[in-house]
């Protein structure tokens, strides 16, 4: 028997966690969730998700992409893939980052309220195309 996929979400929204949760479940994932940077890089860290959706604020501003660099210095999460999940382009549409721009290391960013079709697309490409 295979282990399902496993999907850490760090987020600060419970309401968007469970309903995220529910999504990947429903869809055969297992699922973690976090509602801080700080849990959610221990859970990562312990876990080792084959995915990670990470918010961008929480607590501080930046608390996610503070995150995704410090993942980024683990070796055993250098390669798991991430999606910046996050209403900042919504709030924000002047900020916009690029997978490609390099400072942020993310695999792709996603705008809150998230496709739930979308993501569970994202989230089955992203893992089938994991390195390491």
């Amino acid at each position: 028997m295979t282990r399902r996929k496993r999907v850490l979400i760090i987020d600060d929204d419970p309401d968007y966690v469970a309903a995220i949760k529910a999504l990947l479940e429903g869809s055969g994932y297992e699922v973690h969730a976090a509602l801080t940077g700080a849990d959610g890089l221990r859970l990562a860290t312990s876990l080792q998700p084959d995915l990670v959706l990470l918010d961008v604020v929480m607590t501080e501003r930046t608390e996610g992409l503070t995150v995704l660099k410090q993942m980024r210095a683990v070796p055993a999460l250098a390669h798991t893939p991430v999606v910046i999940v996050s209403s900042i382009y919504t709030e924000m549409p002047v900020f916009q980052v690029s997978p490609d721009a390099g400072w942020v290391p993310a695999d792709l960013y996603l705008p809150k309220p998230v496709d739930p079709a979308r993501l569970l697309t994202e989230a089955a490409r992203l893992i089938a195309a994991r390195k390491g």
